[in-house]
């Protein structure tokens, strides 16, 4: 609409009046024209190009540009993310950014950030490798110098044993054995490296037994983790030696190196060329490390200033791929020179479409302006209800079940009170309410923030459902008033109680009762009843009866909003042979056994009302004696009792027979028509799908008929029972509630003991908190959900719609590809 102009007010009840509309975009400002609907956000495009691929359509070139580009992006984003860079967050669309130049960029960024990637990767693995062999010629030196040292230590020994002693047990071929030419010595090869310590124990086995045992092999571990230069990770690693004789050997031990992943380097045993390759390759480390720190500045001051605009080419490139994914949807007509596309819109965004049209063709200078026409059509449109933060919570709450008709009574307008009301009846706490009631503040108060955070699933849940939270601790509170339940103990709140013990020690309070000494107690349950004989049974008639008088009335809603459903869609049929049967039968049975316990409340009988509903079908003749509440019940037993056997063929038989019918008499008025609607007939039969075409099965028409009456039949039964759930929940509340209250904090109060007090206190609230404020909420929720899907919803709501999905920029998902 115009800026200014009031929007109509949100209607709940009947989703937004929908127009099929047909656009006739030129070229030149089609991709403006696109980019302004998604701005507005209240298009629902069809596609018409349904039966091509999409490497058939118009503009899938471009899409696959955007997917490049969007391919860069994350590039940098998992860059920027390994980096600890964080993108800015705040930007501005204002100008407009040519997507070529960006896309430019985006090719420039992404191959030198890939170069200076592979720079570093290459930099670093060479500093691994140098690391790795500093760390070999130091463990390798410290190997040959302390054997070097052993065997000096062992040759005296034994020259002095042999020399000195002059023992019999001398070697008598000493001086023969010892091989005066130095040429004729065995010389040993070796290879070091390093190898992970986890296979270390493997590694010698196998060199051990490929080589037969001719090999020495020496490991020493390393003392920190090794960056390894092939993966990159840090690994414990163990440098290791060994001892060779023969290139068989030599050639077997390299094989095994390779195969376990050890990193074999070069090891010299001259002690001045170790010393030597040690300060050498400290230089090159020491040169490297300034590289590699001075690559890493530039690397992260490059994705600082990507990370800058990053959000706002991120933003682009999805609306620009969102753009193009719509215009494929348009079909491409080459003699007028433009697109045509169709849509739905709601009624009241006409004018504003409209508006939005004339202002793309004026920026982007065409010379010819965007067609907008209304089509007529039969074709079903999309369900809209504009709601808010607040209602659109309860929404999604009937949307679960099903998307409502085109226009059928919503029953969201009715779950905002309704829903809330039937769980607060179930977990009536005014003390566990404030305890909901102040979490959900909690959310409602920091929700700008929450928005902006990534919850988890259940926060997220919890956070998008703040506004059903708060309603149901509201009424919560509110029906904890009346039980006069805070944490399980009755409060004075409204005035004294009526009734008191007989004597000072009131010892016989659960034995012969209490006496009346004041006037009744003005709101709620008197506090007294709590504790005494007559609470379970007095609780337990209460809130049985007060669940049937609450159920029969919501479904009477259900049924009497299916009169509103009839009325609007000029459906006579299921307003006479559906509505008026269907409340005739109910209240006939449930609406009269709701009168009956109204009646009893309000005259104080003892009539037994099991006995009144039973023999009211098995002996409706039989006087009713004591179980008589007023005059001329028999008489009005009999009257209801021949209402609800008279409305089940009313619901079954005439409905079929006016439906063939009805059929029969279009069919014959479609088969005969005036000669100048002939072309007219012809389009609307291309455009109905042939659903007047089809032939009617009268026995299946008659079947579901009699499927539908049993259904309610029985459903009137079992769904009024269901209702005993909101008794029964309430009851298993209020014991759970009292048990935690008196065999936990009474009875570490009863000790004395403050350890104990402690103690008993933690586990109080945390068996508050984790059964009645959680596993109660949730219990109270899902037989919430089931009274209202079930037992209410099915009395007239169809749910068999479909969504009105906007062409929106708003709805663009951050994790969308």
């Amino acid at each position: 609409m115009m800026d200014g102009e009031i929007w109509p007010t949100m209607d709940l009840l009947r989703s937004e009046p929908m127009n099929l509309v047909q656009l006739i975009i030129p070229m030149e400002s089609a991709h403006r024209t696109i980019s302004y609907l998604g701005d507005l956000g209240l298009f629902q495009f069809q596609d018409l190009n349904a039966g091509k691929s999409p490497f058939q359509r118009t503009f899938a070139a471009q899409i696959k540009r955007c997917g490049e580009m969007a391919r860069r992006l994350r590039l940098f984003k998992e860059q920027m993310a390994k980096s600890g860079v964080v993108s800015s967050t705040t930007f501005s669309m204002g100008s407009d950014i040519n997507l070529d130049e960006l896309e430019v960029k985006l090719v420039e960024l992404e191959a030198e950030l890939l170069e200076m990637n592979a720079n570093s990767d290459k930099l670093q693995r060479t500093y691994s490798e140098l690391l790795e062999y500093k760390i070999v010629m130091q463990k390798a030196s410290e190997i040959f110098h302390s054997a070097e040292s052993r065997a000096t230590a062992q040759q005296k020994d034994f020259n002095k044993f042999v020399l000195g002693e002059g023992s019999v047990d001398s070697p008598l071929l000493f001086e023969q054995e010892m091989p005066a030419d130095p040429s004729k010595q065995i010389k040993l090869g070796v290879i070091s490296g390093l190898v992970a310590k986890e296979k270390s124990i493997t590694f010698e086995r196998i060199l051990f037994r490929a080589t037969r045992g001719n090999v020495y092999i020496k490991q020493v571990a390393v003392e920190d983790s090794v960056t390894d230069p092939i993966t990159g990770d840090k690994v414990e690693k163990n440098v290791f030696v060994v001892f060779y004789s023969g290139e068989r050997a030599k050639s077997k031990i390299v094989k095994i190196c390779d195969a376990f992943g050890a990193n074999r380097y070069p090891f010299t045993d001259d002690i001045g060329k170790q010393y030597q390759m040690i300060t050498e390759v400290s230089g090159k480390l020491s040169e490297l490390k300034t590289t590699i720190d001075m690559g890493d500045t530039h690397r992260a001051n490059l994705l600082q200033t990507i990370a800058y605009d990053f959000e706002l080419w991120n933003l682009l490139v999805k609306r620009e791929k969102y753009i193009y994914h719509t215009l494929n949807m348009l079909s491409f007509d080459v003699t007028k020179k433009g697109l045509v596309g169709e849509g739905w819109c709601p009624v009241f965004a006409t004018t504003e479409i409209q508006n939005v049209l004339r202002r793309a063709t004026l920026d982007s200078n065409s010379l010819v302006g965007v067609i907008f026409q209304v089509l007529e059509t039969k074709e079903l449109p999309p369900t809209y209800f504009r709601t808010n933060k607040v209602t659109s919570a309860f929404q999604e709450i009937v949307d679960a079940y099903g998307v409502a008709k085109y226009q059928e009574a919503n029953p969201g307008v009715f779950t905002i009170v309704t829903f809330p009301f039937l769980f607060a009846v179930m977990f009536g706490d005014w003390g566990h309410g404030i305890c909901l009631f102040l979490a959900t503040l909690y959310f409602i108060f920091r929700e700008k923030t929450l928005l902006q955070q990534k919850l988890g699933d259940i926060m997220e849940m919890a956070f998008g459902g703040r506004y059903v939270i708060m309603m149901m601790s509201l009424f919560s509170i509110y029906t904890g008033f009346i039980y006069n339940e805070f944490f399980s103990v009755p409060f004075e709140l409204f005035g004294k109680s009526a009734y008191d013990c007989r004597d000072s020690s009131c010892r016989d309070a659960g034995t012969a009762g209490l006496i009346m000494v004041r006037e009744t107690y003005p709101f709620g349950v008197d506090p007294k009843w709590h504790g005494s004989r007559s609470e379970l049974p007095f609780l337990n008639s209460l809130k049985m009866k007060m669940s049937i008088l609450l159920g029969v009335a919501q479904m009477n809603l259900g049924i009497i909003l299916s009169y509103f459903n009839a009325k609007f869609f000029k459906n006579e049929i299921n307003t006479w042979y559906q509505f008026v049967p269907q409340i005739i039968f109910l209240n006939s049975l449930f609406g009269y056994l709701s009168l009956l316990i109204l009646v009893k409340w309000c005259t104080g009988s003892k009539a037994d009302l099991y006995h009144v509903m039973i023999y009211m079908f098995l002996s409706p003749t039989d006087d009713l004696g004591e179980n008589q509440l007023f005059v001329g019940q028999k008489f009005l037993q009999l009257v209801l009792l021949f209402m609800a056997l008279v409305a089940v063929p009313w619901m079954l038989l005439p409905k079929p027979f006016l439906l063939k019918k009805q059929h029969e008499e279009r069919h014959r008025g479609q088969s005969y028509m005036p000669l100048h609607h002939a072309e007219d007939s012809f389009e609307m039969e291309t455009h109905d799908d042939n659903h007047s075409h089809e032939e009617f099965e009268f026995s299946e028409v008659f079947v579901h008929q009699l499927i539908h009456t049993i259904e309610f039949v029985l459903g009137a039964v079992s769904n009024t029972a269901s209702y005993l759930r909101l008794w029964a929940l309430s009851l298993a509340h209020s014991e759970l509630s009292s048990v935690f209250y008196d065999k936990v904090l009474l009875l570490a109060w009863g000790y004395n003991n403050v350890v104990i007090l402690i103690i008993g206190v933690i586990v109080f609230v945390s068996a508050t908190v984790g059964v009645l404020l959680v596993m109660e909420t949730l219990s109270a929720f899902l037989h919430a959900l089931r009274l209202h899907w079930v037992e209410f919803q099915n009395k007239f709501y169809e749910g068999d719609g479909y969504k009105f999905a906007p062409f929106s920029f708003a709805l663009i998902n951050e994790d969308e590809e």
